[in-house]
């Protein structure tokens, strides 16, 4: 079996130094130093969320290649956006097979086209696309009727895309006011962070 060149992809240096790791004692594999687009056969790229900022590092490591990634993320808590599909993932596992044998068992198999990629990855979208849609639609109307002004006109600025003190500044409120709206706005809903609170509202007709 001939050596699997990979690039790790992460957005913080101990995720991607704890993967490097796990990766380089598995025998068949070998970790590029860097974007080493070129010799690059496999992007493994690991995600506690996929948000924008995640969107835009994996954009950098593939950026100008078509090189198959593989997913990591924390399957019980992330739901994956289908906007990775542009990306040509062709597989998402939980962040703990970095650990066992399914992690490189699939790298082998997406790198000699052994496995079915395409038709595991539309399962797995299929299930975490069904799963989000009943978070964001699933919570009862009444829920969002505990909202007041100042909190909808913090959702609303928010899925405008602006930071954190510049609705502070819009608004007339501290930095940590507006933290503080967003934080209770996210508990009272049991929603996980502001990307998935600002889609539940959106969704949910709120903003």
């Amino acid at each position: 079996m001939d050596d699997v060149r990979v690039t790790v992809c992460a957005q913080d240096p101990i995720t991607r130094a704890g993967l490097v790791n796990c990766l380089q004692a598995r025998s068949g594999v070998v970790v590029n130093d860097g974007l080493d687009g070129e010799r690059t056969t496999v992007v493994v790229a690991a995600f506690d969320d996929f948000t924008p900022e995640a969107v835009v590092e994996l954009r950098t490591v593939t950026a100008g290649s078509a090189k198959p990634v593989i997913l990591l993320v924390d399957a019980a808590e992330t739901p994956v956006s289908l906007a990775g599909a542009g990306f040509r993932v062709v597989a998402i596992l939980p962040r703990a097979a970095a650990s066992d044998d399914r992690l490189v068992s699939r790298i082998h198999a997406v790198a000699e086209g052994t496995s079915d990629t395409q038709a595991d990855l539309a399962g797995q979208l299929l299930v975490q696309t069904d799963r989000l849609q009943r978070e964001l639609l699933g919570p009862p109307a009444a829920r969002a009727s505990v909202l007041d002004q100042r909190e909808i006109d913090v959702l609303r600025m928010m899925a405008d895309g602006l930071a954190t003190h510049e609705i502070a500044r819009r608004l007339n409120y501290s930095d940590r006011t507006v933290k503080n709206i967003v934080y209770t706005v996210t508990s009272r809903l049991r929603l996980r962070n502001r990307s998935h609170t600002v889609a539940y509202a959106i969704r949910a007709g709120i903003i």
